[in-house]
């Protein structure tokens, strides 16, 4: 098969689809990769890293797609990419298409098949998704400490506190891979942490970091008290394909003191925040009540070596699927098609768009 990896074009988007070791296994597999020239620079990836291991560079966007039977890439494609997709492509990428209806339909309009990383599912568990909210989930802890400091708006606080000063407090929503990392990095910190789960066993994870950790069941007013208390709060909630729910209110956002933080992961399900928007590198914050909103929709963007490593290592299996006859008996990759020859598929999806 003729795979292409077209270089990002998101905002500050510097991670690559796969990374030339990637690229190689599929070449010794019997398949023919194509990257768009200077695709992997951000990476740290040359075109001569990628030339070096039978990889062919394309001089621009309109050579790989029109070349390229299976596009591999990081982050849903924008304007100018929409304008290169045809309707015999199969378009394997991060979507997040619930909260995106006019983007799903431009995807639906062109006919194509759209599998999308964050719905393959094995065993209960999102392969794909997992490394990018382990780095997420990190990256909250880091970005929402600096924001918390007074030359960021924030109310001064350290967030692990020190001899004589308090420790800050954290508030996690969801106990899964971002929400995991995220109490984990806090806790590491020395900060006080409380993580809202409904799933006990995810809550006896959370507890075993340390005794600053408690987790404990989402009911509604518990919620909302620690928020309203908290310095640093963590958005982490996902439903598999849909949008994601709005766990905290405007009135509860309100609330929180003046130069609190909120670190919306769940932004690129349309947020678990009722205040939440979504945000870019270039412009990554705003303020609602005082309180400083950081909802940057490509998070892991930010550190794109590691996130492109992290990223090829899980999808190489999946792309060497892919390009096989009969992908779609794949249970996993069935379950991440959203579209599928102009359709749309996916349960959750339909459910979202409320059809």
């Amino acid at each position: 098969m003729r795979i292409g990896i077209p270089r990002e074009i998101k905002t500050l988007e510097g991670r690559v689809g796969l990374v030339p070791a990637a690229c190689a296994e599929l070449i010794k597999a019997g398949h023919t990769v194509f990257v768009e020239t200077n695709a992997g620079m951000l990476s740290g990836y040359s075109d001569d890293s990628f030339r070096n291991v039978g990889v062919h560079i394309a001089r621009d966007a309109a050579a790989l797609y029109g070349q390229a039977e299976l596009i591999v890439k990081v982050k849903e494609p924008v304007a100018p990419e929409l304008d290169l997709l045809r309707r015999e492509h199969v378009l394997f990428s991060y979507l997040h298409l619930a909260p995106a209806p006019a983007l799903t339909q431009r995807l639906v309009d062109i006919g194509l098949t759209a599998v999308a990383f964050e719905t393959v599912e094995e065993g209960g568990l999102l392969p794909l998704l997992a490394p990018m909210s382990d780095i997420a989930g990190r990256l909250a802890i880091q970005i929402g400490a600096n924001l918390l400091q007074h030359p960021q708006g924030g109310k001064g606080l350290l967030l692990g506190g020190l001899p004589a000063a308090e420790r800050g407090k954290v508030v996690v929503l969801g106990a899964g891979v971002a929400g995991g990392n995220a109490a984990s990095m806090a806790a590491d910190m020395g900060a006080n942490v409380i993580v809202f789960d409904p799933k006990r066993e995810k809550l006896e994870r959370v507890r075993a970091l340390g005794r600053n950790v408690t987790g404990l069941y989402p009911f509604t007013d518990d919620v909302r008290k620690a928020v309203a208390e908290a310095d640093l709060v963590v958005g982490a909630v996902l439903v598999t394909g849909e949008k994601a729910p709005h766990v905290i209110d405007r009135a509860t956002v309100a609330r929180m003191a003046k130069g609190s933080v909120i670190v919306d992961i769940s932004v690129d399900q349309g947020g678990c925040v009722e205040t939440t928007r979504a945000t870019t590198y270039a412009d990554p914050t705003y303020v609602v009540d005082g309180v400083t909103h950081f909802c940057v929709t490509n998070m892991p963007g930010a550190v794109p070596r590691s996130a492109s490593q992290a990223l090829s290592a899980a999808l190489i299996p999946y792309v060497r699927r892919l390009a096989e006859p009969q992908w779609q008996d794949h249970a996993g990759l069935r379950l991440g098609i959203n579209i599928e020859h102009g359709q749309i598929v996916h349960s959750g999806l339909r459910r979202s768009l409320g059809l």
